[in-house]
């Protein structure tokens, strides 16, 4: 069975197919479980299948079709990340000791995707424990780039951003606190949302065997990922909202609108790299581009500015927490190791990561001196959304590298034109949004020499999500955006 004329449309342009009857959800859905069937034993984006449920939720969106209801979501195909508790399919994380351990009901934001109108095919691969940018795990096995199979798809939504790549659905689930959103998104051409901290309610996101309870995770955030812009705020005006079991079910949240609707209005600041974490040549050239589209577009652009928060301090702070929040699964083991190798660094030792070694034991009182510094980071940022609307900037400093599967991230390394960086150090450029909790919205911007996809984020105010939201539009409408794998699109 061949590609069909639906198999890379974007969720928008299918619902719009939907409304005028030139396709059936089941047909969408069978499309979908098709190319799945035909090409993830390469690709091994789908680590769970649940097609049967899938084909009677998409017969049931054509009946309420067939009625005239309306619903966001109502007849597309798409999956959520293994991460999300699905009601009779495991929830496992990677985590081998948890490979039979099966949730009794939905995760609060697969529930509003199903109140929706969604279809859910499957679920799809992760890392270990979701801290990593492969995907890959003892359970599952490893998923690959559809662009390039001996390339990581990113993490730790790499299962999301490899599927869509491929044609299986038009929207995914996934999740971020080190960029596991906007990595996968970038590594495969993608589009991805990482949302205001505490915008989605996450309840039923929960490391197994937790139970499903209410609960904001320091950092973490979960997000829409899709191969449109517009379909982002699809899914994420479908499952962003306050958790009812603690704001009552009565409350409303309403998003503020884009600060502007055409390209000419907003003003940008653009950053192509910065010493903490260098790019490399292809990532620096299609920034530059950027810039230069922008600038033609009437975009009012600027290339530094004394406003920008310290990147190299604001970096090391977000190393400490992110890995003061980590560490609290570690081994007693483990972690009285990590004691030991802190205390013997020297006081001036400022590296990223000498960072990552002090954020495991972090004490309470440190901690709190560390949020102190966050909530002065988060008055620096409103001060620069006075003058900008927007931030560009990297996501990683090289495109999809190929799979490392050796046992410390530590001691990893990549190429940046030539030059080996620290596997972790990567950490800094997804950590400027996520450590103050800005909304930043990944986008395709087009391809390196050797043909992988590179991308930008765009880093938006403190719950203005709707204006990186809306730029990523008008820069899609404007330069284009996702393309279909070459070797995939059959």
């Amino acid at each position: 069975m061949a590609k069909s004329q639906w198999s890379f449309r974007s969720a928008v342009e299918l619902s719009a197919a939907l409304a005028a009857k030139k396709v059936s959800a089941v047909e969408l859905a069978q499309d979908a479980i098709s190319r799945i069937e035909r090409h993830d034993a390469k690709v091994n984006a789908v680590c769970v299948r649940d097609f049967e449920r899938g084909l009677t939720a998409a017969r049931a969106a054509d009946a309420e079709l067939a009625r005239g209801v309306t619903k966001p979501l109502l007849g597309i195909p798409m999956t959520v990340k293994e991460s999300y508790n699905v009601a009779g399919l495991p929830t496992t994380w990677g985590i081998p000791a948890q490979k039979d351990f099966t949730p009794t009901e939905d995760a609060l934001p697969v529930s509003r995707v199903k109140n929706a109108g969604g279809v859910i095919l499957g679920k799809t691969n992760v890392p270990l424990g979701l801290g990593d940018w492969q995907s890959y795990n003892d359970i599952y096995g490893t998923t690959n780039n559809p662009f390039d199979l001996g390339r990581t798809p990113g993490g730790s939504s790499g299962g999301s951003s490899a599927a869509l790549a491929a044609g299986y659905g038009a929207l995914s689930l996934g999740s971020d606190i080190g960029g596991s959103l906007r990595v996968p998104a970038f590594h495969c051409g993608v589009y991805a949302h990482k949302p205001t901290f505490d915008l989605v309610a996450m309840r039923g996101h929960t490391p197994p065997p937790l139970p499903p309870l209410p609960s904001n995770r320091d950092l973490s955030v979960i997000g829409p990922m899709a191969r449109g812009a517009a379909d982002l705020t699809l899914l994420l005006d479908a499952i962003a909202g306050p958790d009812p079991f603690e704001a009552g079910k009565g409350y409303k949240l309403t998003l503020p609108p884009s600060r502007h609707a055409e390209m000419k209005e907003f003003r940008v600041l653009l950053i192509d790299t910065d010493p903490v974490m260098p790019t490399d040549q292809a990532v620096r050239g299609t920034l530059e581009t950027l810039a230069k589209n922008l600038a033609k577009a009437g975009v009012k652009l600027e290339r530094e500015s004394r406003l920008l928060p310290d990147f190299a301090a604001s970096s090391r702070l977000y190393m400490r927490m992110l890995m003061s929040f980590l560490s609290a699964t570690f081994t007693p083991e483990n972690y009285a190791g990590v004691q030991a190798g802190a205390a013997a660094l020297a006081p001036d030792d400022i590296s990223l990561a000498a960072e990552r070694l002090r954020g495991i034991t972090l004490s309470h009182r440190d901690w709190l001196f560390a949020d102190g510094g966050r909530t002065r980071l988060r008055a620096q940022w409103r001060e620069l959304f006075k003058t900008f609307d927007a931030v560009i900037c990297p996501i990683m400093p090289t495109p999809a590298f190929p799979h490392d599967h050796s046992a410390d991230q530590e001691q990893r390394r990549i190429k940046v034109d030539g030059k080996e960086v620290v596997y972790p150090d990567m950490l800094a450029w997804p950590g400027i949004a996520t450590l103050p909790g800005l909304p930043s919205t990944a986008i395709p911007t087009g391809f390196a020499p050797d043909g992988l996809p590179i991308g930008v984020q765009i880093v938006g105010p403190w719950l203005e999500d709707r204006t990186p939201l809306r730029l990523a539009e008008l820069i899609e409408r404007e330069f284009g955006g996702f393309k279909p794998p070459k070797m995939f699109d059959d």
